[in-house]
This record gives C-alpha cells, sequence and structure tokens, in this order.
C-alpha cells in the first residue's frame, strides 16, 4: 500500500496535433489520479508547443497504477477538443522518490500525436508528518 503525496511537475508539451484550423490551440492538461482530477491553465495560443510549468499535488492513498493526463484544446465557442492523452505509470516514482522530468508519448485512439515533459515526485506520508512536524517546532522556538 503507497500512501503520501505525488507532485506532479507539467513542464511542457511538444508535437501536438493542432487541432484548431483558424488559430493556434490553446491547450491545458486535465491531470487524473483515481478520483482526483486537477486542470492546468490554458496556454493560450501556444499551438503545438505548449509550456507550463505548473505543480499539481495528489494524495496517494491506494495503489493507483497510473496518472492520466489528458491533453485539451480550450474552444470559446464550441466543446474543447481533445488533443490526446498519456498515462504515466507510477510504479517507478513511488520506488525512486523521484523522477526527472521525462517524455512520454502523447497518443489519441492509438496513434502518436505529440509527446509530453513530465517530473515526478512522491513523498511517503511518515516523512511528511514528521517533517512537518519538526517545521512546527522550529517556529515556536524562534518566537521565545
Amino acid at each position: 500500500m503507497v500512501h503520501g503525496k505525488l507532485e506532479v511537475l507539467l513542464v511542457c508539451a511538444k508535437g501536438l496535433e493542432d487541432t484548431d484550423f483558424l488559430n493556434d490551440m490553446d491547450p491545458y492538461v486535465i491531470l487524473t489520479c483515481r478520483t482526483q482530477e486537477q486542470k492546468s491553465s490554458v496556454a493560450k495560443g501556444a499551438g503545438s508547443e505548449p509550456e507550463w510549468n505548473e505543480t499539481f499535488i495528489f494524495t496517494v492513498s491506494d495503489d493507483v497504477p497510473e496518472l492520466n493526463v489528458k491533453i485539451m484544446d480550450s474552444d470559446a465557442l464550441s466543446a474543447d477538443d481533445f488533443v490526446g492523452e498519456a498515462n504515466i505509470p507510477l510504479e517507478a516514482v513511488f520506488l525512486e522518490g523521484s523522477l526527472p522530468p521525462a517524455v512520454h508519448r502523447v497518443v489519441k485512439e492509438e496513434k502518436y500525436c505529440g509527446e509530453i515533459k513530465i517530473a515526478l515526485t512522491f513523498t511517503p506520508a511518515e516523512e511528511t508528518r514528521h517533517h512537518h512536524h519538526s517545521h512546527e517546532e522550529e517556529s515556536y522556538n524562534s518566537w521565545n
């Protein structure tokens, strides 16, 4: 069983298929970890090479096999278009603790349609509590 927090650093994507013919895509990402879902900001007009550099924190409390990353194109006039998705296995980060930014294939209906760069960090729960605790003690001491 895995308990702790998973930190996802969404760096950038490239080579995305531009679904918007009139102007550049406004891509954003929906990250799903089991039942938790988080959205990145919209990279306005970034087209096929958006950069986000945003961090998302998920609470992991059971065996989560993978992180699902969906790239969407925000569309003002119609429903947002689905650009592609990547499923990132989490087993390695649970074992290693952190994975440097790595490139994952983005696919749509089994077809390769770009790549997304993501770094992962996992902090087990016991450790988090411990750190938090000592930090509080420090701040109390500094008040004395």
